[in-house]
């Protein structure tokens, strides 16, 4: 006997309908749903025709396939438009990350050769405001880095798996192109030329101390340890797309850490040299001291790279109405940078605690290298050479993804096909040997840690502040429409000072800076 209630009574609706709204969906099955509040309640949507009104004349049967399409398509976040050429790219190939993926990532993004010249700046500045300044820069780098977080799904419908596509939401097309363009790809490309020069010549290093007087008497030169380095990094390049090489990034983090902590306690487990002293290095004029206090800032500064990836990282996991990508992703970058901040502070104060201002241009590697070279086992020391190397090869590949797609993005736009194996593999041999004859023509600029950081600062601490004002459009003259344009106008500032401090450096010390300097 059927009920005698009326057919709406059955129909389970709750009080306040949930607004759902359209989507982008690329082929590999991922969404990126729009946030919630966005649209007023009476807003069409695509379950908004499944009402009691609606069912109220159809039979239950029918009215049961209705309800469960509605509660899929609540689920899985709506109609969707496809994208074809996501698909193909290597960035959002594959999109099955998840936060353990998120925190190897940004862990082998985020700790690197630059936190070996941290010391470097506290010989300038000294333990308090070198401490500060440290300080400072990790709080305001993770501000920077929940709001990258955040503005990935900001706009409705829509996903931004990349940097510089952020950055024209914000700014505008032609200017976001300019403005993001040039330092993300000066970031990404002049940190695998640098890893190149760091993976070679710490290769020399390994073979020399493993070798020691048993060495043949024609050992390969520093430019061959460099095609050496290049070599390895274009097999494991081959790699297709940034979730498949998840595990090399969790090799990453694990030997950073490692050669992290290996590096501060065999420094101050020595005995300290007898003139060390802690007073801020002396210059002979009040200009030279201004412009090497910004380059130590710069140094500080660069320390913090790998904002240029958050976006990138993020594009690779799944991202429902439900489950929103932004979830897993801050869950994995908040324990990426508590190991970052174990790491970086330690090496910092523990290196200047070792060295004070006698401190190489070089960094705590080369101090170690230079004053215990004969009084810590060689065992050691060749293991901290080889997880450098493979602490190197690993963060190659996580910066290089962003050339690679931009490679393969420009071919799958002329061909509307993707990349053939043999096309991929073209694409990433030849930024590998160009960036190893880049190094070989500029062989200084793994020095250059200061002009690097002043040049790529924007992308950490500046554009941040100002994508969220213009994409999210606090109230006016508000605390958060205020804290954002002061933090960022003084992210470009900043730049300035210190890129021109780093250029400054460069020329005063005769372009003769080396990363090692083997006695």
């Amino acid at each position: 006997m059927m009920d005698e209630r009326p057919e709406t009574e059955l129909i389970s609706i709750p009080a306040t309908p949930r607004v759902s709204t359209p989507e982008i969906q690329t082929p590999s099955g991922q969404r990126s749903p729009r946030p919630a509040g966005q649209k007023s309640s009476t807003a069409w949507t695509p379950t908004s025709f499944i009402s009691p009104r609606f069912l109220s004349p159809i039979g239950t049967p029918m009215k049961k396939v209705l309800i469960n399409m509605k509660g899929y398509l609540e689920e899985v976040g709506h109609l969707t438009k496809l994208n074809p050429q996501d698909a193909w790219l290597p960035i959002t190939e594959s999109r099955n990350g998840n936060a353990h993926y998120a925190a190897f990532h940004n862990l082998n993004a985020g700790v690197g050769f630059q936190a070996l010249v941290l010391p470097v700046a506290f010989a300038f500045l000294g333990w308090s405001w070198g401490i500060l300044s440290l300080t400072i820069a990790y709080c305001w780098q993770l501000y920077t880095l929940w709001i990258l977080v955040q503005l990935h799904e900001a706009v409705p419908g829509k996903r931004y798996n990349r940097y510089v596509e952020l950055a024209q939401a914000a700014f505008g097309e032609r200017l976001g192109v300019w403005l993001a363009l040039f330092p993300t790809v000066y970031l990404s490309a002049g940190t695998a030329t640098a890893l190149i020069l760091i993976g070679g010549e710490t290769m020399k290093l390994f073979f020399q101390v493993v070798c020691g007087p048993l060495c043949s008497s024609n050992p390969l030169t520093t430019v061959e340890w460099y095609l050496v380095f290049t070599s390895l990094c274009i097999v494991l390049s081959q790699l297709p797309n940034l979730n498949s090489i998840a595990g090399l990034s969790l090799v990453g983090a694990i030997t950073a850490i490692t050669y992290s902590t290996m590096v501060w306690v065999l420094s101050v487990s020595q005995q300290r040299p007898p003139t060390i002293s802690y007073e801020p290095l002396s210059l002979p004029s009040s200009s030279a001291a201004l412009f090497s206090v910004m380059n130590a800032l710069g140094i500080v500064a660069f320390a913090f790279r790998g904002h240029n990836l958050v976006l990138e990282i993020q594009a690779t996991m799944p991202s429902t109405f439900k489950n929103p990508a932004h979830v897993p992703m801050w869950r994995g970058a908040k324990v990426a940078y508590f190991f970052i901040a174990m790491c970086l502070f330690p090496v910092a104060i523990g290196g200047f605690w070792a060295y004070g201002n006698l401190m190489p241009s070089g960094g705590i590697l080369n101090a170690l290298y230079a004053f215990h070279s004969h009084s810590i086992p060689r065992g050691l020391l060749a293991l901290t050479f080889l997880l450098v190397v493979f602490n190197c090869l690993s963060s190659f590949q996580i910066y290089s993804m962003p050339a690679f797609d931009s490679f393969e993005a420009g071919y799958t736009s002329r061909t509307n096909r993707p990349c053939s194996i043999w096309v991929r593999s073209g694409f990433r041999v030849f930024y590998g040997f160009v960036s190893f004859f880049i190094g070989v023509a500029l062989p200084f600029l793994s020095s250059l840690a200061g002009l690097l950081g002043g040049l790529t600062l924007p992308v950490t601490f500046a554009y941040p502040c100002f994508m969220w004002v213009l994409i999210k459009r606090p109230p006016k003259y508000s605390f958060n429409w205020y804290f954002n344009w002061i933090l960022g106008w003084l992210g470009v500032a900043f730049s300035l000072a210190f890129s021109i401090g780093g250029i400054w450096s460069i020329v005063n010390n005769g372009l003769k800076l080396k990363f090692f300097k083997p006695n």
